[in-house]
Order: structure tokens, then sequence, then C-alpha cells
């Protein structure tokens, strides 16, 4: 048995393990510290060079906020495959320049481009072919549109592992049966992280997809090197 199985999550059960958690999701997140500032720093370091920006794998909405709260003129398109957590989002207030869409990363039906930047926050590492996909979002940007990943990464600095190890044994995981009475989704996440492209594969991979001027940059706090924004931008029609 490998260890997804283990886990009981492979990649392709993911949306529907966050329809069942989706009630407690937000409860969940507003205790991880730093959790909606640090989505707001990628959503900053995205500097969308126009108003037409999308929210790729909006989950509940807070990766949506936090592009709203920096871009307060856009027009925003969030998308989520997990129809409970889309759900949950579009039940908040929000101003009528944005809209939700219920579609998988790899159907993207009802999102049409172009756009002037995309947010993908937490939704690479759940993806069974991440390369494909960013080449598809990249097809969605205008000339010289920006991406900005916001992922965990933690392959490639040992101290990263120790601290994902130990928050996740002492904090994540019991904190996540203690709320939801289901541990699974949890332990999948620090499963799934520690698996995940180290942040110069991920690098790679946005280059591979098209993307040119790759760079990355970490958080502060104790998700330093755990928690990175990559940043790419699509190129221009005459590059």
């Amino acid at each position: 048995m490998n260890a997804m199985a283990r886990d009981g999550l492979p990649r392709e059960t993911v949306p529907s393990a966050f329809d069942t958690e989706a009630r407690f999701y937000d409860r969940l997140v507003g205790a991880n510290p730093g959790y909606h500032e640090h989505l707001r720093l990628s959503a900053r370091r995205l500097a969308a060079p126009g108003p037409r920006v999308l929210d790729a794998g909006c989950g509940t909405g807070a990766s949506t906020a936090a592009l709203l709260s920096v871009l307060p003129n856009a027009r925003i398109t969030a998308f989520d495959a997990s129809g409970e957590m889309l759900e949950r989002a579009r039940s908040k207030a929000w101003p009528d320049s944005v809209e939700f869409v219920h579609t998988p990363v790899e159907e993207l039906a009802g999102i049409h481009g172009p756009f002037d930047g995309i947010l993908a926050a937490y939704l690479l590492r759940n993806l069974t072919d991440p390369t494909t996909q960013l080449r598809r979002l990249r097809e969605l940007l205008r000339p010289g549109g920006r991406i900005a990943v916001h992922e965990y990464s933690v392959r490639d600095s040992r101290r990263a592992r120790w601290v994902w190890n130990a928050v996740c044994a002492g904090v994540i995981i019991p904190l996540g049966k203690l709320t939801t009475g289901d541990a699974m989704l949890y332990r999948h996440l620090r499963r799934s992280v520690l698996e995940f492209d180290g942040i110069t594969l991920l690098a790679r991979r946005l280059t591979d997809a098209g993307f040119t001027d790759v760079h990355t940059a970490t958080v502060g706090g104790w998700q330093r090197d755990i928690v990175h924004t990559v940043v790419g931008t699509a190129p221009s029609e005459t590059a």
C-alpha cells in the first residue's frame, strides 16, 4: 500500500474530501497565524498589470478576499473543483465585480480569458499533472500577464521539513481531528506537502510551462521557507 493510499486520499478524490470538510474550513485556516496575510502578500507580489484577475482554486474564498483587498477595482473570476467549498465562498458578501465558477482546473468550463493576472493558491500540489495545468493557465493570460503560485514547498530545506512535521504532528492533525472528528484530510495535507516539489523544481515547472521572468519569495514567521510565492510572466507576442 503506498503512502497516498494509507492516508486515503488519491489526488482524484481531493475535491470530494474538501466537500466533506468545507463547513469547518474557515475556522481551521483562521487558526493558522499568517494564513490570510500570506495570501495578501502573494496577491501583492502578483502585481497584475490590468484589472481582470483569475483566482484558480479559490476554496471558500480566502484567496478571493486577498485579491480584492489588494486590487479593490479588479474584476475577479474565482473557480474551484469542490462544490461545497464554492458554496461557502458564494454565501459571503462580495461586490458585483466577483464571480464564482464551479469547475476543476483540468476542465476550466466557463472560464474565459484573457486575464491580466492569476493567483493559484494551494492548488498545484493537489493536481496529477501540474505542468500541463500551468500551461493551460498561461494560455488564459494576456501577453505580459502574470501568475502567482502560492504554495507549500519544503523539500529543499531540512529545517522547513522538520518544522512542517512538528507543526502537523503537534497542531494541525490534532486540531483537525478535534474540529471535524476525522484527521484524514490533515494527514493528507502533511504528506502531500512533504512529497511535493522543492521550490527549485516548482520554479522550473513554471519555466517549462512557458512562463518567463520566474522568481520566488517566501513569507515570514514559522512558515518561512515553507510557504512560497512563485511569480511568472506570460511571454509577450514579440518574444
